[in-house]
């Protein structure tokens, strides 16, 4: 293994590593190679040849310049800097050679065009982002020249940026509205080419907030196709081209602040594809759902696609500005004859047709399920999958229970093993289905098996779709905390909900959280959990 052993200045560390430690011991194995290596390669117009080469990348501490014409490598170039090499006219095969902290290179090839000859044939294509508000992308291309300057036309933005000619670059406006571009092709010769247009940088309305959170369900109870709350079928398509663009319309991924969506755009029709030889049966499904925001759009209408016979619609009437959810019962596709046992794509229709774009987020079948995981909690049914999350260095499952004495004889209880070492707020969660209707009591009962009398047992409630904490924990929940009188038996510990001052009937607390021996590092001990259930 390859080392590098570093003595660093308090600041430098603070700033770099945010560690107090000065004496660093640096493995270097890991580090891959640089990446995304290129040069803006500019030239001077006065027909002189002298070319200046910026080189960029990820990962490179320091760059070479091979100039392509036979003359030495460049000495090296730091991040930032840029060097320069006079050439006679001619078109020539430079390499960009990028060196890593560890001594990895990595080089491409960058053709250099030197032409005492002015730019001809300037092409230039502007072009609208469709996901970014006001965003323009400008490229620029011609004979002889090396590269091009782009003059965005904004008050208090006098300065050119530059490209590689065919490249692209882009600008984004501080406000929306019609500005008049120059763009300046430059070649070695004195002379240049020019080109001017008008463009509008236009807003693009998006939503501003995530659509609704799905809630907890079984995996047997939904089929995912896209969104992130459940696991969704594998090798979606989410884009596939079906002469769209033709229509005007085009697509992408759009992120909000880290919750992706599609986005469709100008919608005339758009369809998703399941992976090649891959159909969904969603016949014991009972529903279809997805949620739907759009600035313009008046209706969407849904379509499933059948293996075996065809497309049946369904339209929806959308509501502008806020998200729509949408479910549709399954039987408003089979009451069409159209057989749901083997979808294998759905399409999607705007009206009006290219007109209005839409995001869509959250798309699954599902149904109602036959038993869900709610408050009274017996971990006894055979059929629900009681997925308990474990945090701090406890290992969470549903075991065969191993004291079935005085007061609990049943067969299945929590087992949460709090490890040595772990953290004092160990603990492990349960997501709930269906949320608590405390008409039916404030209080908590939990039957506990501890291995010592006096562990605090913290019972916590939380809103999972609430905001985040400064620990990345949803802000909105209430704990009440009881103690263990007896220990290697059964008791039932009572947590009035109503102690917690953050606690509100109104809320539709959806996790159960529970935390064995709190406060106290874990020393290698099991508790036991069981009959989690509301009392007056």
């Amino acid at each position: 293994m390859k080392k590098i052993y570093f003595i660093i200045n308090l600041f430098v560390l603070a700033t770099i590593m945010g560690c107090a430690n000065d004496d660093l011991d640096i493995d270097l194995d890991g580090i891959a190679a640089p990446a995304n290596i290129s040069a803006l390669t500019t030239v001077t117009q006065d027909n002189t040849g002298k070319v200046t080469f910026l080189p960029k990348g990820e990962g490179a501490t320091q760059y070479k310049i091979n100039f392509g014409d036979g003359s030495p490598v460049s000495d090296y170039v730091s991040i930032g800097g840029t060097v320069s090499h006079v050439y006679k006219e001619g078109v020539y095969k430079s390499k960009i050679i990028a060196y890593g902290l560890n001594g990895k290179t990595t080089e491409v090839e960058k053709e250099v065009v030197v032409s005492f000859r002015a730019p001809e044939n300037l092409v230039v294509v502007v072009t609208n982002d469709l996901s970014v508000s006001k965003k323009i992308t400008v490229t620029a291309t011609a004979d002889f020249a090396l590269f091009y300057d782009v003059y965005f036309g904004e008050t208090g933005h006098p300065d050119p940026i530059s490209a590689n000619n065919g490249e692209s670059v882009s600008y984004t406006y501080q406000e929306a509205g019609t500005y008049t571009i120059r763009v300046v092709s430059k070649s070695a010769a004195i002379k240049t080419t020019e080109y001017t247009q008008e463009v509008t940088a236009k807003l693009v309305v998006a939503p501003s907030t995530s659509a609704p959170t799905p809630p907890n369900r079984q995996a047997s109870d939904v089929i995912s196709i896209y969104g992130t709350k459940y696991a969704n079928v594998a090798g979606t398509n989410y884009f596939p081209d079906w002469g769209q663009a033709g229509q005007g319309s085009s697509w992408a991924e759009f992120d909000l602040n880290g919750d992706k969506m599609l986005n469709y755009i100008k919608l005339s029709y758009q369809g998703i594809a399941l992976a090649d030889n891959v159909t969904i049966d969603v016949s014991g499904m009972e529903y279809f759902h997805m949620d739907v925001w759009t600035p313009d759009l008046q209706k969407i209408e849904t379509s499933l696609i059948s293996k075996t016979n065809g497309e049946k619609p369904v339209v929806k009437d959308l509501t502008a500005n806020q998200w729509t959810s949408i479910d549709i019962p399954i039987s408003a596709f089979t009451s069409q004859g159209l057989t749901v046992a083997d979808i294998f794509q759905l399409k999607f229709v705007g009206t009006p047709w290219a007109g209005g774009t839409v995001f869509i987020d959250n798309i699954y079948f599902y149904k109602t399920p036959a038993e869900s995981i709610a408050l009274p909690l017996d971990f006894e049914s055979a059929n629900l999958n009681y997925t308990w999350g474990g945090f701090g260095n406890v290992d969470a499952s549903v075991v065969t229970n191993p004291n079935k004495t005085g007061l609990n004889v049943s067969n299945k209880v929590v087992k949460l093993d709090k490890k040595s070492g772990a953290e004092t707020w160990a603990g492990a969660s349960l997501n709930l289905e269906n949320t608590l209707d405390f008409t039916k009591g404030t209080k908590v009962k939990v039957l506990v098996w501890s291995p010592k009398v006096g562990a605090d047992i913290l019972y916590k409630m939380e809103l999972s779709t609430s905001p985040k904490d400064g620990n990345g924990n949803p802000s909105v929940n209430f704990e009440v905390h009881a103690a263990t009188t007896v220990a290697n038996a059964w008791e039932v510990l009572t947590f009035d909900l109503t102690s917690a001052a953050s606690f509100s009937t109104s809320i539709k607390y959806d996790r159960v959280i529970l935390f064995p021996d709190f406060g106290q590092n874990g020393t290698g001990a099991t508790y036991y959990f069981d009959d989690i259930k509301q009392s007056n």
